[in-house]
């Protein structure tokens, strides 16, 4: 059997990760294909280093532009990478432009896919991931659901025959970077001068809350305005959006710093009074990590951190305020996203279904 994987975001690296271990394990092949998408060789490159997967094995170089040139020249890639390999699976992470051009390119050739992490939703039509998660889900073959919430979305549109409950790959990967690095002290306290849950970290990159200048504003001075340092894990592109707008992003408690390699990250997080975000994926390794968590946007996909109290919902700067000095969090042993061993179930139904 040969899988070929599309990635090109940081999150879809993480869940890489799992999955390529899994392929190792079950003499699989196994193709990684990279898009390009994030281009900055700390959200892209790194990753395959410290995660441990090695360079990709096409690498298309999209880099950035506007969904539908990004998404477009993504297709017009694909298709020969896809005639070229002919995989018995192309599989699809998560809800990025390059999920939704590799289900696309994949089904015209007539290719099967699977869909990594299928059934979530947000009921956010403004969202651009939320059109590429729900097309790609409509599109894909197989659908491949991290929990039991995202089960039901899926049975509710006419999707439940295509549908497998996996757990999520995420657990996987957090776990073991959690149990590798617990002896590491965080990058931000040994180089930063801070002190163990002395601060929390942030990152905020999601249009809604950068492209308005009005609206990233309102979010710099709500994360200025804090009772501890608050680190922003600064994308390329918010800096960018920033600089254009005359904002600061360090003023007050916010100190700008790079984005961290995936272990520097989940160390710091770990040694952090909490985090405040508008990442789907943070938002999870937050709560897989226990630790509180503050969410910038009017919903979630990752209910459960919500319903369980370690996720807030917020949107003002007073509400940032109140989130994140909100009373610790009730001690659960609840576990929403699996067990840690759900690549290896993806890989199971894969050659189950390989036709």
């Amino acid at each position: 059997m040969k899988i070929l994987s599309v990635v090109g975001a940081r999150p879809q690296f993480v869940k890489l990760a799992p999955i390529h271990k899994a392929t190792v394990a079950a003499s699989v092949e196994h193709v990684i294909v990279h898009t390009g998408q994030h281009y900055d060789p700390m959200l892209s490159d790194v990753f395959f280093d410290d995660l441990g997967i090695g360079a990709p094995d096409v690498h298309l170089g999209v880099g950035s532009g506007s969904h539908g040139v990004q998404t477009g020249a993504m297709l017009g890639a694909l298709d020969a990478v896809f005639d070229e390999h002919r995989p018995d699976w192309v599989l699809v992470y998560g809800d990025t432009n390059s999920t939704i051009a590799a289900a696309l390119s994949a089904v015209k050739l007539h290719i099967p896919v699977a869909h990594l992490e299928a059934g979530l939703r947000s009921f956010n039509r403004r969202m651009p991931e939320e059109h590429n998660r729900v097309l790609t889900d409509h599109a894909a073959d197989l659908l491949l659901a991290p929990t039991e919430v995202a089960v039901g979305h899926l049975a509710n549109e006419g999707l439940a025959d295509r549908t497998v409950l996996v757990g999520d790959v995420m657990t996987d990967v957090l776990y073991e970077v959690r149990d590798a690095v617990a002896s590491t002290p965080s990058p931000l306290v040994a180089g930063s001068g801070l002190e163990p849950g002395g601060y929390y970290v942030s990152t905020i990159h999601r249009a809604e809350n950068t492209d308005d200048p009005a609206r990233l504003a309102q979010v710099v001075a709500g994360l200025a305005a804090l009772d501890k340092p608050v680190v922003l894990l600064a994308h390329p592109r918010v800096v960018a959006k920033a600089a254009a707008a005359g904002i600061s992003l360090t003023q007050g408690a916010l100190v700008q710093h790079a984005p961290l390699a995936y272990p520097d990250l989940i160390a710091s997080v770990m040694a952090s009074a909490g985090v405040v975000t508008d990442s789907g994926g943070l938002q999870k390794e937050a709560f897989l990590l226990r630790v509180p968590c503050t969410t910038v946007r009017p919903e979630t996909e990752w209910v459960e951190t919500v319903d369980l109290g370690w996720n807030v919902l917020v949107d003002t700067a007073e509400e940032i305020a109140a989130g994140v000095t909100r009373p610790a969090p009730q001690p659960t042993d609840v576990a929403p996203y699996g067990d840690g061993r759900a690549a290896a179930r993806v890989i199971e139904v894969l050659a189950d279904r390989a036709r």
